[in-house]
């Protein structure tokens, strides 16, 4: 049974920075194609970054130019680099992995950010 766990949230100023780690257990971590997607408090959840398995990235809009996805298939980590942080940032993250051959799909538990002064 495939588990992810997201780590890395808190509460930051504007203008500051994150990094978020998800850790998949229970697969083969190279397999998957991992996003990460937010949701602010009483709004819908969005996509908000992706990195395919061979390492093909992709942003929103939004976030463009500001978070950096990347992944260490060696620790089974896909990685959610924060930058330039506003407060629209502010949501629970989650981190989602597709498996490529199945689509067998797995959410993480979400892990909180806060952006405030």
């Amino acid at each position: 049974q495939v588990q992810l766990v997201e780590s890395g949230g808190g509460l930051v100023q504007p203008g500051g920075s994150l990094r978020l780690s998800c850790e998949l257990s229970g697969s083969i971590f190279s397999m998957f194609a991992m996003d990460w997607y937010r949701q602010a408090a009483g709004e819908q959840r969005t996509w908000v970054a992706g990195i395919s398995t061979n390492g093909r990235t992709t942003y929103a809009g939004s976030v463009k130019g500001r978070f950096t996805i990347s992944r260490d298939n060696a620790k089974s980590t896909v990685y959610l680099q924060l930058s330039s942080l506003r407060p629209e940032d502010t949501a629970v993250y989650y981190c989602n992995a597709v498996r490529e051959w199945d689509h067998d799909t797995s959410w993480g538990q979400g892990t909180q950010v806060n952006v405030s002064s």
